[in-house]
């Protein structure tokens, strides 16, 4: 029997979950059950898995547990953007490879197309607006990484447009960037709303329990999982805890549970609206990938995404989030001068699941234990698809993109302990500084 070292523990003060529609929250599990099939984790890799293992054994019992609440954790806490390009950082175009770039936007393009049409499909009031995202540039460097992005995107043959910094303003309002990389292909969403959405549309043969963190775990030919009002036993297990899935003894030292903080503004006035100008929604995304992140959400509210801290046990820790609101105001103020007198509403962190090789998991991790882990800051898309696809495999198909994902080498080992936490914290706070105005 193992011990779980550690359990999510995100903080109160997320917008995009008290600003979302409430649902009636599931009970947790009490006794002992035994299932063919559970999974642990339900955020958006964890819906899809469900999701699609209830419909690959309609004669199934699918069980689906959250530590938390639907919409609380992880997934409810990203920016909202569901990306379908590639960007690969560490290629000199940041496409890299055509051919995995290519099969990586159809990965991406997969996820996205399953979200859009269950959102369609239900009436899931999410917000979701495909009306693409900006990468904005201010300093030289900048600017010259969306040149490089332009260069891979002609090779990828993918539709842009680049928007000069006197056209900007009519996209966006604020005059404080210098050049914009438009893409057409990417949809914005209210994440906790889009999740809990998810949840509350899962097909009859899918139980889900809440508020159930599991604190033992045993592997054997089944896995029992224990948790303080009972145990359910599953013959196949998934998880899909991204980097909880240390906690769970796999991949240990190979993942880096890594915070970002966001902070959203009041509704604004039509006044503010008018000052402000622009479009009425729209996303942007830093050139500097420790840069703010932007948004101006279709209820008139702005979003402000900036700064990063390792959480080696991957729970919130309220000192940052007291410490980046400042932050997050400075960026406020150089980005929209003329709305003094907007303030911040809420104030949040939540966790990425990172690699040092920006590589994620997909397959077995022990027999009869199956995992979809390390999502590298894109849940929203690569987590639903390979959610979906995880499934997929373990109902037998075999396709290209199972393929793919299959052959991906996973994350790689971190230096120990010591030396990790202290080489990520100051490549941390050297990025945010590098940044230069694009923080």
């Amino acid at each position: 029997m193992i011990k779980i070292s550690s359990l999510p523990a995100d903080d109160t003060t997320c917008g995009w979950y008290h600003l979302s529609k409430g649902r009636q929250i599931k009970l947790p599990h009490t006794g002992h059950t035994h299932a063919r099939w559970v999974v642990v984790g339900a955020g958006f890799t964890g819906l899809a898995a469900a999701r699609q293992l209830a419909l690959h054994f309609p004669d199934d019992q699918v069980v689906l547990l959250e530590a938390q609440e639907v919409g609380y954790g992880s997934s409810g806490r990203n920016a909202g953007f569901a990306i379908d390009l590639p960007h690969d950082i560490g290629a000199e175009d940041y496409i890299g490879d055509i051919g995995i770039a290519r099969t990586t936007l159809k990965l991406n393009i997969s996820g996205q197309s399953l979200l859009k049409d269950l959102v369609e499909r239900y009436q899931i009031d999410c917000q979701m607006k495909h009306c693409g995202k900006y990468q904005a540039a201010v300093e030289p460097r900048g600017i010259a990484v969306l040149e490089a992005y332009r260069r891979g995107l002609d090779k990828l043959e993918q539709p842009y447009q680049m928007i000069e910094a006197d056209e900007l303003p009519e996209h966006i309002g604020t005059h404080f960037y210098r050049k914009a990389l438009f893409t057409p292909g990417t949809s914005l969403v209210q994440p906790s709303a889009l999740v809990k959405g998810l949840a509350d549309h899962l097909p009859a043969n899918v139980t889900l329990y809440e508020h159930t963190p599991i604190t033992d775990v045993a592997y054997g030919a089944q896995t029992v999982l224990k948790h303080a009002n009972g145990s359910i036993t599953a013959d196949k297990l998934v998880l899909t805890t991204n980097a909880f899935g240390m906690s769970f003894g796999f991949l240990k030292g190979r993942m880096l549970p890594v915070f970002t903080y966001a902070s959203l503004t009041r509704v604004m006035t039509d006044e503010e609206q008018a000052r402000l100008g622009g479009k009425p929604y729209w996303g942007v995304i830093p050139a500097d990938p420790f840069g703010t992140t932007v948004r101006r959400t279709p209820d008139n509210r702005l979003l402000i995404r900036n700064s990063f801290s390792f959480n080696p046990d991957g729970r919130a820790n309220r000192k940052f989030i007291d410490r980046f609101a400042a932050r997050h105001r400075d960026a406020f103020t150089r980005r929209f001068p003329m709305l003094p007198n907007v303030p911040f509403e809420y104030t949040w962190g939540g966790a990425l699941a990172m690699s040092r090789n920006h590589m994620g998991f997909f397959g077995e991790l022990a027999p009869n234990v199956y995992g979809a882990l390390c999502c590298n800051g894109l849940g929203v898309t690569r987590g639903t698809a390979t959610g979906k696809l995880l499934a997929d495999w373990l109902a037998g198909e075999h396709n290209e993109l199972i393929d793919f994902v299959r052959k991906t080498p996973g994350p790689n080992a971190n230096p120990p302990a010591p030396l990790m936490s202290l080489g990520l914290n100051m490549n941390l706070r050297w990025g945010q500084y590098r940044a230069g105005k694009e923080s």
